[in-house]
């Protein structure tokens, strides 16, 4: 387990739960680096000052924010550990909700909560709690300079995930475009619904992989040793233009790949008189 990332307490009405977090994910994104043209060599990345006209090492570096054109105000470290939060060190659990009731967009970043061996029985009281009642905790937690909205959700490795949340105002809303109306027949509308029902199944992550790293590290290993790299020509994508036949063939197919029968795609089901159904494109 890596260091923590953050130390304090979940506060549960009266209830004090010590607790490291832990970040859960890691980014397995190949990193590149800048190579000058002509030479080869890496290039550096240096902090250069336009007055002094020189680079600018660690420890001469401050933080500052710029509250109108060049003028800026230091922040120091200690100024931040001044600051009068509470979620600084404490996640104060407010209340408790579905976790349907969220929508997607709000979340953020996921962490581990790891008790304390002092708070190990209250930490595994909260847990069986939220799993019984299936709801997740509100609260708020400072991390990065900021106080994040959060919720805690019991994970299925018995273990407490803290997810922070946008708040509403970071959430871009102003510039969507409107969704056109368009009419969808019954028969249409009946054969997807046939199509997500043959899809449908438990989410396994397991059957997905980063085929583009995956693809793009045969590409370096190839060039690496020597190879001739043979582009694969791209699939065209399919043109919809008979709707409904395309649906057909849609259901077919994942019938197919189900192993399932097609008997049932051979049965009628336009009605005489199609029934026009309003949805959003």
């Amino acid at each position: 387990m890596p260091r923590p990332i953050w130390k304090g307490a979940i506060t549960f009405g009266m209830i004090s739960i010590p607790v490291k977090l832990f970040g859960a994910t890691e980014s397995k994104d190949l990193a590149f680096n800048n190579l000058h043209t002509t030479c080869k060599s890496r290039l550096k990345q240096k902090r250069w000052c336009p007055v002094d006209d020189r680079e600018v090492f660690q420890d001469e570096i401050v933080r500052a924010f710029e509250y109108t054109k060049d003028q800026y105000v230091e922040v120091t470290d200690e100024d931040l550990e001044a600051l009068p939060i509470p979620s600084k060190h404490t996640i104060e659990l407010t209340s408790f909700v579905k976790q349907a009731e969220i929508d997607p967009v709000y979340f953020e970043r996921t962490y581990y909560l790891e008790a304390e061996q002092v708070g190990a029985k209250p930490y595994a009281l909260l847990m069986r709690a939220l799993k019984t009642k299936q709801v997740s905790a509100v609260a708020k937690i400072a991390l990065r300079n900021k106080e994040s909205l959060c919720v805690l959700r019991p994970s299925e490795h018995d273990v407490l995930m803290l997810e922070t949340l946008y708040y509403p105002d970071e959430i871009r809303t102003a510039d969507l475009p409107s969704a056109p109306e368009v009419q969808v027949s019954q028969p249409e509308l009946t054969m997807a619904l046939s199509l997500v029902e043959m899809l449908e199944e438990p989410f396994d992550p397991r059957k997905y992989s980063d085929q583009y790293r995956n693809a793009l590290l045969e590409v370096i290993e190839a060039k690496r040793s020597g190879q001739e790299l043979v582009a694969t020509p791209e699939a065209p994508l399919p043109k919809t233009v008979d709707l409904m036949a395309a649906l057909k063939a849609s259901l077919e197919a994942a019938k197919k790949s189900k192993g399932a029968p097609a008997a049932a795609a051979n049965g009628k089901t336009e009605p005489e008189e199609p029934e026009e159904v309003a949805v959003a494109s």
